[in-house]
């Protein structure tokens, strides 16, 4: 007998990854605790350096917590030491639960693999020494004025050297000082309970293939690896015997060609009981729901990029627009500006996705979550620049 293939609708799934992904109904808690648990189950907050709002980890963890602040982030990591920075497909914060499944990228850097740069075998050893003698250090602790003699001690080379001792695994960050790394020993920043025994590519496969599946609810098989280097063959053979032993479960999604995708029985029964909230969405550019840009446009039928990479001539909506998700469906994205000096929020261009039309409910949910995140930015007074006119009008009624 032929096996059946379950198929979904396209609102189902857009249902089901909303949920899996905290941003209908989440049920984190609240708090510092509350933040401990989205991280853990997103599995990868992303970090960024872009502030031209909020920077990506806080905005990420703001849109599934109403109540957080930024201080949660840095108790967890400095205090706590429930999470902890490296790479997922991206440099992340990650948990401290999951520490053993960083080890297979570890293991590859301290094998030879550098990070961006050449090594400087003489200046690694130099600045692991520092660290050890001297306790926690931050790159500028390396500066020195470059002589005729000797460019040895120069700000760079130590900078790539802190940063491939990082990716090996000899240091981890023990904190941030405003948004600078603080790099101490591993020995001396990672909790003495924590499992440091390394992951068969297997396993580590099976680690990727469960978290991306609690935290999306369905996935296709060349997103379990994304960004990942050399998985994609261990990555089919595990996902075959996993179906193969009916823990997971290949399905379709109606008017999605050519595709199967990949949930659990559990996963699949709960989207009865999930609901369609009437929320508003403000997301940064590398929430973990946009991230993976190919998927959004599949999905969510959104095609979206930040443009803060592309030649100003060539935007077309601007620096570093924000998608808009009202309900289930990608509406709107805007370009926005947070000018802390002056405690003003801007909103430089707004531009709606074709076919979408706004109204009331739209326009109150819309600037109610807009105030909010004004204040999260740190301003106090919106600015809307360009716009329809007739939105434009029809906004500032609930501002």
């Amino acid at each position: 007998m032929k096996k059946q293939i379950i198929s979904l609708s396209i609102e189902e799934a857009r249902l089901l990854i909303l949920k899996s992904q905290g941003l209908i109904s989440p049920d984190f808690g609240k708090g510092k605790k509350g933040t401990l648990a989205a991280i853990e189950h997103l599995s990868y907050v992303q970090i960024d350096t872009l502030s031209v709002i909020a920077r990506a980890h806080h905005h990420t963890l703001w849109s599934r917590l109403p109540d957080y602040k930024e201080s949660y982030l840095n108790e967890l990591l400095e205090k706590d030491k429930t999470i902890f920075e490296y790479w997922s497909h991206a440099a992340s914060y990650l948990p401290m639960i999951d520490y053993r499944y960083s080890l297979p990228r570890k293991k590859a850097y301290a094998g030879g693999k550098s990070h961006w740069f050449d090594q400087d075998k003489k200046m690694k050893k130099y600045v692991l020494d520092k660290i050890k003698a001297e306790g926690p250090l931050q790159s500028k602790d390396f500066e020195h004025k470059r002589t005729e003699d000797t460019n040895w001690y120069e700000w760079k080379p130590a900078k790539r050297a802190l940063e491939q001792l990082f990716m090996e695994g000899k240091l981890m960050v023990a904190r941030r000082q405003g948004f600078q790394k603080v790099y101490d020993l591993t020995e001396r920043v990672l909790p003495v309970d924590i499992d440091t025994s390394i992951p068969t590519e297997k396993e580590y496969i099976q680690h990727l293939v469960k978290k991306s599946i609690e935290s999306f609810g369905i996935i296709n098989e060349n997103e379990v690896a994304y960004l990942r280097t050399g998985l994609k063959g261990t990555t089919n053979k595990v996902l075959k015997q996993l179906l193969k032993e009916g823990s997971l479960l290949e399905l379709t999604i109606d008017g999605i060609n050519n595709a199967t995708f990949i949930s659990t029985e559990r996963q699949l029964k709960s989207i009865e009981k999930i609901k369609t909230n009437n929320n508003i969405h403000l997301l940064s550019p590398f929430d973990n729901l946009v991230i993976q840009r190919k998927r959004l446009e599949r999905i969510f039928n959104f095609d979206y990029q930040i443009e803060c990479y592309v030649p100003e001539p060539k935007r077309k909506y601007g620096y570093f627009t924000l998608p808009v998700l009202y309900k289930n469906n990608f509406v709107a994205r805007f370009d926005p500006k947070a000018d802390r000096a002056n405690k003003t929020f801007y909103i430089k261009s707004m531009h709606f996705e074709k076919g979408f039309q706004s109204n009331e409910d739209f326009n109150i949910l819309f600037a109610e979550k807009l105030k909010s995140f004004s204040n999260f930015t740190g301003c106090d007074k919106i600015v809307i620049e360009k716009a329809d006119n007739k939105w434009k009008k029809e906004i500032k009624k609930f501002l």
